[in-house]
């Protein structure tokens, strides 16, 4: 029972710490005069990963990087098949020209190079995920700049007025959040593994599947809000900016902490993370959304890789 309250509890400290630390950052970046734009395009957007940013962390501290990249991957796989088919199911999903021409190719990309870092050698070595890092800084600075772009022209943006709090309520969320996280990340990466040795299950097994939802439910949740009230344009967008984050800071840090080894299973994984993502992009191009049947479809194929990773 206990290894069950440290999945469940080690899930609730991430989710909420993640909110309170997101919070607690962007009052303070808003006191320095850190413009919105900038907030969003990196805290906020952050903050979204630190739950797998926390677990692939606090398993390659502890040694066990199987679980570090299958819940990056299977994060990825879930975001994009289950959390974009289920807002589909609710409400047809327009996507942004930015997001088809940019975003979703790079994502691939990302995931390219990701297979091409671990597959050869078996192991992503330190310097790959000072690569990984590298590309993220890269990420984040197109990203701003397209932002920059989009409001000089006039275009609508997503800047959020975060409210002012006191200090001392800042340092209250930042420091009680950033202690949230870190050990829900190792309560969920303790428990994950005690419940995955009793059954016999693999890391990366538990780390497809329980993990990876564990850590996806903060995107599930918001983008099923934003389905239900008709607000899911970006919806696709929001996903696939995730997505590159999980790849190139969460795996990239996990690296740099730690050389990962790359197994076959994870080689599999990030493959059809690149076929997934093809088809979605395939599904996009005529009428640049995502319909009902496509949601369908697309919940079917996540349904149906479940049941090949249960029984490979």
């Amino acid at each position: 029972m206990l290894k069950y309250i440290l999945l469940v509890g080690g899930f609730v400290l991430l989710i909420k710490g993640a909110d309170f630390f997101v919070d607690g950052s962007s009052a303070v970046a808003k006191r320095l005069k850190v413009p919105s734009l900038i907030i969003g395009m990196t805290i906020v957007a952050m903050g979204t990963s630190l739950p797998e940013t926390s677990v692939s962390v606090s398993a390659s501290v502890l040694g066990k990087n199987d679980l570090a990249i299958s819940n990056a991957v299977g994060s990825n796989i879930f975001n994009l098949m289950v959390v974009c088919g289920v807002c589909s199911l609710l409400c047809p999903m327009a996507v942004g020209r930015e997001t088809l021409k940019k975003d979703l190719p790079f994502s691939i990309f990302v995931a390219g190079v990701l297979l091409a870092l671990g597959a050869f050698t078996g192991i992503v070595m330190r310097w790959g995920g000072a690569v990984l890092l590298a590309l993220f800084v890269f990420f984040l600075y197109m990203m701003i700049s397209s932002a920059k772009k989009a409001r000089a022209s006039g275009e609508q943006t997503d800047e959020d007025e975060y409210r002012i709090m006191p200090v001392w309520k800042c340092l209250l969320c930042i420091i009680g959040g950033g202690a949230a996280i870190a050990v829900g990340g190792k309560m969920v990466v303790e428990g994950a593994s005690d419940i995955a040795r009793t059954f016999g299950m693999s890391d990366n097994l538990i780390g497809m599947t329980i993990v990876a939802l564990g850590t996806s439910l903060p995107e599930l949740v918001t983008s099923i809000v934003a389905a239900r009230k008709g607000e899911v344009d970006m919806a696709l967008g929001n996903v696939v900016g995730s997505n590159i984050f999980n790849i190139l800071f969460v795996l990239g840090i996990a690296a740099v902490i730690s050389p990962m080894a790359y197994t076959i299973e994870n080689a599999i994984d990030t493959a059809v993370l690149i076929v997934m993502s093809l088809f979605v992009l395939i599904l996009c191009l005529p009428k640049k959304k995502l319909v009902r049947w496509h949601g369908a479809v697309m919940l079917a194929v996540y349904a149906g890789y479940t049941a090949y990773i249960f029984v490979r």
